[in-house]
Formats: C-alpha cells, sequence, structure tokens
C-alpha cells in the first residue's frame, strides 16, 4: 500500500474547498480554528493514522499552488 504525506502553505490557500472534496482518504479538512494572512480558512492535513497515500490529487486540483507532495518508496520483497 502506498504511504505518503503532504504540507500545505497556508499562507497562499483561499479555503475553496477543492482538495477537500476530491480527497479519497478524506484527511484533508478546512480549519475553522485558523485564518491565514489573507483572512481564509486554509486547509489542514488530518490524518492521525496515515491513511495518506500522496496520491496527488489535492495538487492537481488546487489553483493557488499550496501543495508539497511527498511519497514513501514501495518496498518490494526481494528475489529468492
Amino acid at each position: 500500500m502506498a504511504s505518503g504525506t503532504i504540507t500545505i502553505d497556508c499562507d497562499r490557500c483561499k479555503g475553496c474547498g477543492l482538495c477537500v472534496a476530491v480527497c479519497p482518504q478524506h484527511v484533508l479538512v478546512l480549519d475553522q480554528d485558523c485564518l491565514n494572512a489573507r483572512g481564509y480558512h486554509p486547509a489542514a492535513l488530518v490524518d492521525p493514522s496515515g491513511a495518506c497515500t500522496g496520491c496527488a490529487l489535492c495538487a492537481l486540483v488546487c489553483p493557488d499552488v499550496c501543495f508539497a507532495v511527498y511519497r514513501a518508496p514501495v518496498r518490494r520483497p526481494a528475489a529468492v
């Protein structure tokens, strides 16, 4: 199973919610407790169980280029 994570440039985010809608793992939310420098509620990663796969759909749909996606390499069993 693929695993990954993301970082979000919160000051660039305008809180449009496109990333939240497209995330297949449902690990993105709009942070209602925070306002960024432009006065928007930015997207936030809420992933305590490590469900993010690094699929990059959030980065592809983001109109403000707020996401950096990191994907862990898949380890394959050694050939015998």
